[in-house]
């Protein structure tokens, strides 16, 4: 009597394969998803969040209109929640980035609109500023000792009282430079005389975005196989980079059917680049995780570790001040209530982008991932006409389950 194998047809033979396989690697994938389930639970909480508001609202939320408003309205955020990131892996924080973004929008707005001084030269004179408030902080936390959590709650009053003060004459200031509304209001220019009905660099744009993506995704998998690390199998890997491909050509078929790619997204994806090279890249960001992960023992192998906390400090506010530009920028006025809750929507994004709460760990790019969190709920919840007070109540939520699954799978 033969074996059961030899009793199987080559087509029989293939469809047991072909369920093998399949049957692999969904288990494969399974096994993934629960070791990984720090780093995925955003991605996973952002698509249930984006389809619940799609339904609830009728298919308001998927439309051109309101993703491009969505892009523009997490700019401020996505921007100061990278600088919070650095500050929160080294194991500080900072309560004043908020009123600092709203104090640089209004210097700004003054320095445009009423003292007459160039679009270009006001806002590096807010930079500036905005540098020397990193380093008043940046110098209380690392040569005074002041913890960083008084120094910036200090900050946050005297930040607050400057901005109330600096209006106090002139209430809202109207910014009417065209440059300056173009941070947040413009948009890529397409090629003109082109009539397609769609905005075509928004998708040149894509496609290259997707082939460097899969470009540098190929290239971290060979490296890793290279040095015996492991690998996801190749099912897996297709797949992965397949749905990551459709969601960047969909967001920018978005985004091209309306009038392009924001000049904000463009401004917010530069920042992005440069900090995510900066912590994978260099001796800089290596430092940052190392201090994150153990300060003592840093500062034994030789880390300066007060000029890498002042460095975050001084990052940061500058940061907050190109955030108070885009918010400025996008209302076109500064206001005295500008600033107001910017800090939480940035702490609160980092943490459920997977920055552990214990410091050493955290990504840039994951903290974008959970400003989309956070201000998908905001617009989805403004688009069913919710009352504030019952947003708040929800992102508290939101992010106090975050915070406590972050800290549960890192326990175990």
């Amino acid at each position: 009597m033969g074996t059961v194998e030899s009793l199987l047809t080559p087509t029989e033979e293939q469809e047991q394969g072909t369920g093998s396989k399949t049957m692999s690697a969904l288990k494969e994938l399974i096994t993934l998803i629960k070791t990984n389930a720090s780093s995925y639970m955003m991605y996973f909480a952002l698509v249930v969040i984006m389809l619940v508001f799609q339904i609830w609202t009728g298919g308001k939320f998927f439309t051109a209109q309101n993703i491009t408003n969505l892009f523009n309205q997490a700019a401020y955020v996505a921007v100061l929640a990278i600088g919070m990131t650095i500050i929160l892996i080294l194991k500080h924080i900072d309560l004043s980035c908020g009123y600092v973004a709203g104090l640089s929008g209004a210097v700004a707005a003054i320095l445009m609109e009423k003292a007459g001084i160039n679009v270009w030269l006001s806002m590096l004179i807010v930079l500036l500023m905005a540098l020397a408030i990193g380093f008043y902080q940046g110098f209380l936390v690392t040569k005074m000792g002041i913890p960083a959590f008084i120094t910036t709650l200090a900050g946050m009053f005297i930040f607050r009282g400057l901005l109330t003060r600096s209006l106090a004459k002139t209430g809202t200031i109207i910014v009417t430079d065209e440059a300056f509304k173009g941070m947040c209001q413009g948009y890529l220019p397409d090629i003109p005389g082109l009539h397609l009905g769609f905005h075509l660099v928004t998708m040149i744009i894509a496609v290259v975005a997707v082939l460097a993506f899969i470009w540098f995704q190929c290239r971290s998998r060979a490296h890793k196989r290279k040095y015996d690390f492991p690998v996801a199998s190749t099912s897996i890997f297709v797949a992965g980079m397949f749905a990551v491909s459709a969601v960047i050509l969909t967001a920018a078929w978005m985004l091209a059917i309306n009038k392009g790619i924001p000049v904000s997204l463009c401004i917010v994806g530069v920042i992005l680049a440069g900090y995510a090279f900066m912590l994978s890249k260099t001796k800089l960001g290596r430092h940052i995780y190392g201090i994150g992960g153990n300060d003592q023992a840093a500062e034994l192998s030789g880390v300066d570790v007060k000029k890498v906390t002042m460095f975050a400090f001084c990052s940061m506010s500058v940061l907050a001040a190109v955030a108070g530009f885009l918010y400025t920028s996008r209302l076109s006025s500064a206001t005295p209530t500008a600033g107001l809750a910017f800090e939480m929507d940035a702490i609160a994004s980092s943490y459920i982008g997977g920055t552990a709460v214990s410091g050493g760990v955290g990504k840039v790019t994951n903290a974008i991932i959970g400003t989309f969190v956070i201000m998908s709920l905001t617009n989805g919840m403004n688009l069913l006409m919710i009352d504030i007070s019952y947003q708040y109540i929800v992102k508290g939520i939101i992010f106090i389950i975050a915070v406590a699954f972050d800290v549960r799978s890192r326990k175990k």
